[in-house]
């Protein structure tokens, strides 16, 4: 067992890595698709990772085995995440810049509020997370409007993207809160290993039938994205959320979605030249302000209409 000093640091040093991994995973995934087709990048990334997590496993002689019941939540909630999620993005950053869908997944936080106050904590969302709510589509509304406005194909696309990477982070919301809500006790490396690898057989699936097998090039740049995703991405990022995710609140927890826009607006900026604009800064300042807003406010629980009429009876 850990010291409570001892827990505290590696708290700390795992919400850094997902602050930083993730946040450069935008540069990597819009590199990665340029030649090889999302759900196929998806896949090798996600399956690779996943055999090499389960074969470190057995090399520690770790258990891997698990209930079929537990294997079905496994698959759930991977597929959830980095299916649902990921693969969302990974399409989504063929039209819009990294920094534009970062900004968009920051959204993450108030799908967090919202179902962990449904599904988990049986919470009554206070006025300030309902104004916090109000602001964050407002700012979102700022981020599309550019797309809103616009008249041809291109950014009629742009918009139906950027709406979808809003569904996603939806999908990854609820994943999270279902990892939480079947958490039965400490998250293990095999746990998070077998999420990853069905993640992987998922979009492998999705590649197989969109047969994007026939349109993939297989360049020395993208492989190196696909490298960079498996290692820092998925085995350490993935690996560093699920342990913050089980020992932080959903709210805390979801401070990475702030974060990372602001790693990833700066390497779209410096790597691939992407455009700043006046919408990005403004949507982007009222989104995070939004997400701020909300998971800063207090939650109160909801009251038990059994524990108030045994209560009344006394």
């Amino acid at each position: 067992m850990f010291s409570s000093s001892t827990s505290r640091t590696l708290l700390i040093l795992n919400f850094g890595l997902v602050y930083l991994f993730w946040g450069s995973t935008y540069l990597a995934i819009d590199i990665a698709v340029e030649h090889i087709p999302p759900a196929l990048m998806c896949a090798t990334r996600f399956t690779i990772a996943g055999i090499l997590m389960l074969g470190y496993c057995v090399l520690r002689r770790e258990n891997i085995r698990f209930s079929r019941r537990q294997l079905l939540q496994f698959a759930v909630v991977g597929n959830l995440l980095l299916m649902g999620g990921n693969l969302t993005l990974s399409y989504a950053e063929q039209y819009i810049p990294s920094g534009l869908a970062a900004l968009l997944v920051a959204c993450i936080p108030l799908w967090f509020v919202i179902l962990d106050s449904l599904m988990l904590g049986h919470h009554r969302m206070s006025g300030r997370v309902v104004t916090g709510l109000a602001l964050g589509f407002a700012g979102t509304l700022v981020l599309l409007w550019p797309q809103l406005s616009a008249t041809g194909q291109i950014g009629h696309r742009q918009l139906g993207w950027s709406l979808a990477l809003i569904v996603g982070a939806l999908s990854w919301a609820l994943g999270s809160v279902l990892s939480k809500k079947w958490q039965s006790g400490p998250p293990t490396f095999a746990a998070t290993a077998w999420q990853v690898f069905f993640a992987g057989m998922g979009n492998s699936l999705f590649a197989l039938l969109n047969r994007d097998y026939t349109r993939a090039v297989w360049t020395p740049r993208g492989i190196g994205a696909i490298v960079y995703l498996i290692i820092c991405g998925s085995i350490i990022g993935y690996t560093a959320y699920i342990y913050i995710l089980s020992r932080a609140p959903a709210a805390k927890v979801s401070t990475y979605a702030y974060m990372n826009p602001v790693v990833a607006v700066f390497l779209g900026w410096l790597v691939l030249h992407e455009k700043i604009d006046g919408f990005i800064l403004a949507g982007s300042a009222i989104v995070i302000a939004s997400v701020i807003v909300v998971t800063s406010a207090s939650v109160t629980k909801k009251s038990n209409p059994l524990q108030m009429s045994e209560a009344a009876a006394d």
